[in-house]
């Protein structure tokens, strides 16, 4: 049983930020060079979900891990309040147009899981419901794997109570930063306890695990995800496609 308690929201004692620094630039580079392996070749894919509290820093993974990739073949979509169309249908309908296609990487920022976290934390739906959704998410992601050569990788940002205030705050006091004020981020932030047992409940009926990112220090945030990125496209049997098979 996952209790993120458990986890730190920091950087490991005694780390070299420096060190860790010229790490996930090299890491980085790396992930672009196999993702063009992996855009010739057009057999695998990859999804890298994002999920945490608001100012968990998924946009800023997003950037600083993969923005080396050529744009061709890396795409990230953000999954915000459903649409009314979206609305009439079931709540999967909209994330499976979005699941990457052969030689693709794909982020969401926030994802499906949203429909078992928000709408639970809110009451929206109630406990048979979120079984039922439960269920039906680790279908679905078992559906990508086994029928589309999908790897899923899925990062929960772990940011803490304290920084998520401080990240909030500079919305409002950087000018730069105005645009992402939201009043409606403040009142979320008051149900953090919720959130927190809704995220818990989520990890642990995964059936594709969890990564716990620690992301209080962005530097660190943007070395462990892409370690695991790099490693993980590593692992896949990437390789350029000869003129036979072309």
């Amino acid at each position: 049983m996952i209790k993120l308690s458990d986890f730190s929201t920091r950087a490991p004692e005694g780390t070299d930020e420096d060190d860790i620094r010229d790490l996930a630039k090299d890491y980085s580079r790396r992930i672009a060079q196999l993702q063009e392996v992996m855009y010739a070749q057009g057999k695998e894919n990859l999804l890298v979900i994002f999920q945490g509290m608001d100012s968990s820093g998924k946009d800023g993974a997003s950037k600083n891990v993969f923005g080396r990739c050529s744009p061709i073949g890396v795409s990230t979509y953000s999954f915000k309040k459903p649409t009314d169309e979206e609305f009439s249908h079931d709540f999967l309908w909209r994330v499976h147009k979005q699941a990457p296609r052969r030689g693709e990487i794909k982020i969401f920022n926030r994802s499906h899981y949203e429909d078992i976290l928000i709408q639970r934390v809110h009451g929206w739906i109630d406990e048979k419901r979120v079984d039922q959704r439960i269920k039906a998410i680790n279908a679905f992601e078992e559906l990508l794997v086994f029928d589309n050569h999908t790897t899923i990788l899925k990062f929960y940002m772990h940011l803490s109570q304290e920084r998520q205030q401080e990240k909030l705050q500079e919305r409002i006091d950087d000018p730069e930063k105005n645009w992402k004020h939201n009043p409606g981020d403040w009142e979320e932030a008051k149900l953090w306890d919720r959130y927190r047992a809704c995220y818990e409940d989520a990890i642990n009926r995964s059936t594709i695990p969890w990564h716990i990112i620690p992301v209080d220090q962005r530097w660190y945030r943007n070395y462990a995800i892409a370690k695991i990125v790099m490693e993980t496209m590593e692992k896949m049997d990437l390789k350029y496609p000869t003129l036979k098979e072309k």
